[in-house]
């Protein structure tokens, strides 16, 4: 679908670098019986996919994608309330794809290091050993990217 506010469409270069300063966004997914799932979510996005990482349990947001591997990632950030003339500033990306579990051991620790990386830059050495005490108990999501839109009011 064609975005209606074509001023305020940003470029890929404006959408990688939200989703490189952004912590979290919201997964949406599809259920079994067609209800809208959507659940905030840390992740990192390297070499043109979106790694998450999830406790190994099987909840809405895994049996979803089990069911229905089709979800969108949303992002926002830059928020600025301008209440005096009732609007906002803001960016936001919008990222429509795939979303697999990552079953190669080798990718799966990548994953994890990224966004150890990404989110905790100051504690790398513990991460990486968290990391290695705690891989076998999560799942890590890749979600492979068939769109990106990004929108923003500056």
């Amino acid at each position: 679908m064609e975005m209606r506010r074509k001023d305020r469409i940003l470029g890929e270069e404006e959408i990688l670098e939200i989703l490189n300063k952004s912590e979290y966004g919201i997964l949406s997914t599809i259920g079994i019986d067609n209800s809208p799932y959507g659940v905030p979510m840390n992740f990192v996005y390297e070499d043109g996919v979106i790694y998450f990482h999830c406790a190994k349990a099987i909840g809405y947001k895994v049996s979803n994608i089990i069911y229905n591997s089709n979800a969108c990632f949303t992002v926002v950030n830059d928020i600025c309330l301008q209440p005096e003339i009732f609007s906002i500033k803001y960016s936001s990306a919008i990222i429509f794809g795939k979303v697999s579990i990552v079953e190669d051991e080798a990718e799966k620790k990548k994953a994890l290091e990224a966004i150890v990386k990404k989110l905790s830059p100051e504690n790398i050495e513990a991460g990486m050993k968290y990391i290695d005490n705690n891989k076998s108990k999560v799942y890590v999501l890749k979600m492979e990217v068939t769109e990106m839109t990004g929108k923003g009011k500056k």
